[in-house]
């Protein structure tokens, strides 16, 4: 099984969803990704991702991101799962959880590892660009629950990061500075930072986050 690295391209599918049958890149389209996975329905933590994923709708339609989440269980498993989640996390599940009973999506994502479990999913997070690119990883462990402001975090710097030539420092949040990268000789900072910078070091030089007014 091929082991998915940043810069691949997401590989497609089309499967049963708690709304409705998607094809995985037609559903994209032109916007940001997350597909995320889950051991098992009726997981208590599982159920708290999922009720924080959709209290956190209005923070991903801001940036033009969908979100996804995938089990092995079945469509009608998810649906009476969703009732719980709404429930006891006090919300409405908006977006669509992806039935893998056959685990094609999760070989295809190679969300099963073996030495953890052989038959449940791991956390397995993968953040995908509108070029359905895969931008990010992360892989957690059944036993933790994800920090969803951290996914956040990162998608604010790999959208600054795709369309400006900066990257963004150690616990970096959005509206702070930003590094200069490396390629950016110091005779086209003026043209291209009109708001300043300041140079710590040759190859350490800040600038005000350039998307911001």
């Amino acid at each position: 099984m091929a082991v998915l690295r940043l810069g691949d391209e997401a590989p497609n599918f089309k499967a049963q969803t708690t709304e409705g049958e998607i094809d995985f890149h037609n559903w994209l389209g032109d916007s940001w990704g997350i597909l995320f996975s889950h051991p098992a329905d009726y997981t208590p933590v599982c159920t708290t991702e999922l009720g924080t994923v959709a209290k956190y709708t209005d923070e991903f339609n801001k940036r033009n991101v969908k979100v996804a989440a995938l089990s092995v269980d079945g469509v009608e498993s998810h649906h009476g799962w969703i009732k719980d989640i709404n429930e006891t996390q006090n919300t409405t599940v908006n977006f669509p959880i992806i039935a893998d009973e056959d685990k094609q999506v999760s070989e295809l994502y190679d969300m099963i590892h073996p030495n953890a479990d052989n038959q449940l999913t791991v956390r397995s997070v993968f953040v995908i660009g509108p070029d359905k690119k895969i931008k990010l990883t992360i892989t957690y462990p059944a036993s933790t629950g994800r920090n969803f402001d951290e996914l956040l975090r990162v998608v604010d710097s790999l959208q600054l990061t795709a369309y400006h030539k900066v990257a963004t420092p150690a616990n970096w949040n959005h509206g702070e500075d930003c590094v200069i990268v490396p390629s950016v000789s110091n005779d086209e900072i003026p043209a291209m930072f009109p708001k300043g910078h300041k140079e710590i070091k040759p190859y350490l030089r800040m600038t005000p986050q350039p998307d911001l007014n």
